[in-house]
């Protein structure tokens, strides 16, 4: 280039390095519009495309989540209704469980009574059939050991039955009436 400008230096033109020749101005406008035309033809469109299908799959996306999102909320407030369900049955259960609690215990209490006062009276009864029995035994024991000291006290046997038994019993019943003296005075 060096040369070129000696070169029009000599021949004394005023040539400005700066400016390119006209015939590479437009062959260069024309290798420029080649490679627009080129670049507006295939480039731009396959570019376009690939946008665009970005652009969908982000709003496709987009789209998408939202809708999870909301099937999400949807499915959180059905679990949330079905544990607050789930909650109530548990305090029914509970409350049901509890009643049916009491009114077993009510009824055990009730059969426990009744066992108790069964029992009870059987044992009262028992204690005045034995009350009888000790006492029949006691009587005749009684009257025993009071011909004993009578035939002891006389001297001679008291042999006749009916005799015995009328003495036994009017001892038995002057023993009676000392003890009921005796049990109004306390």
């Amino acid at each position: 280039m060096y040369q070129y400008s000696l070169l029009a230096a000599s021949e004394g033109e005023d040539v400005n390095p700066l400016i390119p020749e006209v015939y590479d101005i437009v062959w260069s406008v024309v290798c420029v519009a080649i490679i627009a035309f080129a670049f507006y033809k295939y480039v731009v469109p396959r570019l376009t495309k690939v946008l665009d299908e970005r652009s969908d799959k982000i709003e496709g996306g987009i789209a998408r989540a939202e809708a999870a999102q909301e099937e999400a909320q949807v499915t959180l407030q059905q679990y949330q209704q079905q544990l607050a369900d789930a909650r109530l049955e548990a305090a029914r259960i509970r409350e049901d469980a509890r009643t049916q609690g009491q009114q077993i215990l009510a009824q055990m209490r009730t059969e426990a009574q009744a066992e108790s006062d069964r029992i009870v009276a059987a044992g009262h009864s028992q204690l005045e059939a034995q009350r009888q029995q000790i006492l029949t035994e006691l009587r005749s024991e009684v009257g025993r050991t009071a011909v004993d000291l009578a035939e002891k006290i006389i001297g001679q046997s008291v042999s006749d039955e009916a005799k015995q038994s009328a003495s036994i019993e009017r001892f038995l019943a002057e023993l009676d009436d000392t003890d009921a003296g005796i049990g109004v005075g306390r």
